[in-house]
């Protein structure tokens, strides 16, 4: 399903040449501009792209700069054509707190040793002979940065690489736009899930919005358009099968909270939500949190993560793999298969109905949520087998995050099935080795899950966040 709330990653894009070179040869400016329009027509259409031109002079580095700097972009792209002097770059990256990313591709794959001229060599083989020099001096501005290297056109390695930069830089511009809700406060007792929201803003850009419950308990009652919440309740009801059966009717007060929810995300710009409940849960409040696990796994259809026991920092990993993977699981180690040697992992409460491609998602009615005030609703998701991705983020003691990242294969077999999402994982390393390592890194003790293998995008988006990353295993 379309987002709740829309965002788009701006990434500045411009390409460089050395200017002495044009007077000199007159057919490399109109060859530079016809190279420089095809790679802006291969860049994915899911970011906005802000044009810094053709730079050949360090006065049209300051212009690109300019327009970077007042777009806030999320990422910086740059076209190597030919030589060029690293003062052609690094006006037009001063600014920008953002990853550099040089674009060493070649117009031709190999010289035609014996007719090339200079100009051809300039214009079509050459753009590899600045791209250390692009390096040092980005490191010594202190600037992050990467390299892609490929043949201009349809190069499959140059397209993935272009492909994560985008989704990865989609990730910060989420961030920047959205702000993520906290609703109650974090479970009693579990440390390693609290967290310090200014520093959460000054170093992943996340703006924390706080509410009570008591806002929340009243939040349907204005909600009276009836088509909107039967349109809703025939949503809920494809969405998941539901023990015993059900009709419109059996879920419209859930469908009403799920409108509700919905025009709160919208009103607040909520991206991500961290909650948890541990009042007496009665009356509107008994009424509210018995479906709150269905109402906001409604949510995370349309990508705003909602994570359990007030996790924010899992919230985030979940918002991050939806926004680049497309699925965004709530996980933790639940048991291990030692004979099997695989990790059983998983989670109750919220789950993405994306990632349940093994069977439909199911609902059914518990009396009791372990380890939590009342009863209701419990949703059971089904990852399907082969690759998964887990993320975890966690902080070390001067507040600093780190992402924990590792790469397994889901296997078929024997599941718990009472009423909590969990999948069978077999990871390179082993069982017993992956919990020790995972461990060791110091996660917190849930992580998000997605279908695929995505550490390579994670990497470039812990580069744009400028934080460490601990990959256990691939």
């Amino acid at each position: 399903m379309k987002p709740l709330i829309e965002t788009k990653a701006r990434v500045g894009v411009f390409s460089i040449a050395l200017g002495a070179y044009l007077p000199q040869f007159p057919t490399l400016l109109p060859e530079f501009e016809g190279q420089y329009a095809a790679f802006l027509r291969s860049l994915p259409k899911t970011v906005e792209v802000i044009d810094g031109g053709l730079v050949t002079t360090k006065e049209k580095a300051m212009a690109a700069g300019d327009k970077f700097r007042s777009a806030d972009v999320d990422l910086v792209i740059v076209q190597l054509l030919t030589y060029a002097t690293s003062y052609n770059m690094l006006p037009a990256v001063r600014d920008v707190d953002v990853p550099v990313v040089l674009v060493n591709v070649q117009k031709k794959a190999a010289p035609d040793y014996r007719h090339t001229d200079n100009a051809t060599w300039l214009g079509e083989l050459y753009a590899c002979g600045a791209v250390g020099e692009m390096v040092a001096d980005l490191e010594r501005a202190g600037k992050r940065h990467a390299v892609i290297t490929g043949i201009q056109g349809d190069d499959p390695i140059v397209t993935k690489e272009l492909d994560e930069w985008c989704r990865a830089a989609q990730v910060r511009r989420r961030f920047r736009d959205t702000n993520i809700a906290q609703i109650g406060r974090p479970y009693p007792g579990m440390m390693d899930l609290y967290i310090d929201e200014t520093n959460l803003y000054h170093r992943m850009w996340l703006y924390t919005k706080q509410f009570d419950w008591e806002k929340m308990w009243v939040i349907a009652d204005d909600i009276t358009d009836e088509q909107a919440i039967r349109l809703k309740a025939e949503d809920i009801l494809n969405t998941f099968d539901i023990k015993g059966g059900a009709t419109v009717e059996t879920v419209w007060d859930m469908a009403r909270y799920v409108v509700a929810f919905e025009r709160w995300v919208q009103a607040e710009q909520i991206g991500l939500i961290a909650s948890h409940y541990d009042g007496l849960a009665q009356g509107v409040a008994g009424k509210l949190d018995s479906m709150l696990i269905p109402a906001f796994s409604m949510l995370i259809k349309q990508h705003t993560a909602c994570a359990v026991e007030g996790d924010m920092k899992v919230a985030m990993a979940m918002s991050i793999l939806k926004t680049i993977a497309g699925t965004g699981q709530l996980s933790e180690m639940y048991s291990i298969d030692f004979p099997a040697d695989i990790c059983i992992i998983g989670h109750s409460g919220s789950g993405d109905a994306d990632i349940s491609l093994a069977r439909k998602p199911t609902m059914k009615i518990v009396p009791i949520f372990h380890g939590k005030t009342g009863g209701g609703y419990l949703t059971q998701f089904y990852p399907p087998c082969g690759d998964v991705t887990y993320l975890g983020i966690t902080q070390d003691r001067n507040g600093v995050f780190k992402f924990v990242v590792a790469e397994g294969v889901n296997e078929p077999g024997d599941i718990f099935m009472f009423g909590d999402t969990n999948m069978r994982t077999r990871f390179s390393i082993g069982a017993r080795e992956f919990c020790n390592r995972w461990s060791e890194a110091g996660p917190t003790h849930h992580m998000a899950a997605a279908v695929g293998r995505h550490i390579d995008t994670l990497l470039k988006v812990a580069k744009i966040f400028n934080v460490q990353v601990d990959v256990i295993c691939r």
